[in-house]
């Protein structure tokens, strides 16, 4: 499936402090943040080239109430020590998009508290209202909120399309392993270069 112009829109999956920098609380968990950082080069060059080529960028966050009332099992009992350091909570800088990734005016933020872009969300409201049929996807991390996003799009009949050196997870393993299972049946795994070849 080639990827096309019309009709896509750049979805720009939690690309925020708390996941990519040093003082963020994926760090103060304990968590390999600095393995997520090499998907911000490739997400700058997709978000670059979808403005220049008139495609509809759209930002994620993984946002929580700040007294994690929407936080389910994950915060409060799979891994409660997001909630000891105010992971993500909303109106945090934990919670913001990275500065070298900030939305321009007037673009789209689509905050979650799940895995999938899609649960709860107003996002699939905004992609009928643009038309959007196909998905280019980008972010972290490539195993859970990558994934999760792009296995949702693909039953909902999108044309998913993720960029493998604009993701990134905590373990390579686990980064290969997410891109083979959307690749075998829920969409078509593509570089960076696939993607400025299509928008040129």
């Amino acid at each position: 499936m080639d990827i096309t112009r019309e009709n896509t829109a750049l979805l720009v999956v939690d690309m925020q402090n708390g996941f990519l920098e040093d003082k963020g609380s994926m760090a103060a968990v304990g968590l390999p943040h600095e393995e997520l950082r090499p998907a911000v080069p490739g997400c700058r060059t997709l978000i670059d080239a979808a403005r220049a080529a008139g495609v509809p960028v759209i930002f994620t966050r993984y946002v929580f109430q700040p007294d994690y009332a929407d936080g389910g099992v994950l915060p409060n009992h799979i891994v409660p020590a997001m909630k000891e350091v105010g992971a993500l909570a909303a109106g945090s800088w934990d919670a913001e998009i990275v500065d070298g990734l900030a939305p321009a005016e007037g673009e789209i933020v689509i905050d979650k508290s799940r895995p999938s872009s899609f649960y709860g969300t107003r996002l699939e409201p905004v992609l009928t209202n643009l038309g959007i049929r196909s998905l280019v996807i980008c972010g972290v991390t490539t195993n859970i909120c990558v994934e999760t996003t792009a296995r949702d799009a693909g039953q909902r009949d999108y044309y998913v399309h993720v960029v493998s050196d604009a993701t990134a997870e905590f373990d390579q393993a686990r980064h290969e392993h997410a891109l083979t299972g959307i690749g075998f049946l829920f969409g078509w795994i593509n570089t960076v270069d696939d993607v400025l070849t299509a928008w040129s």
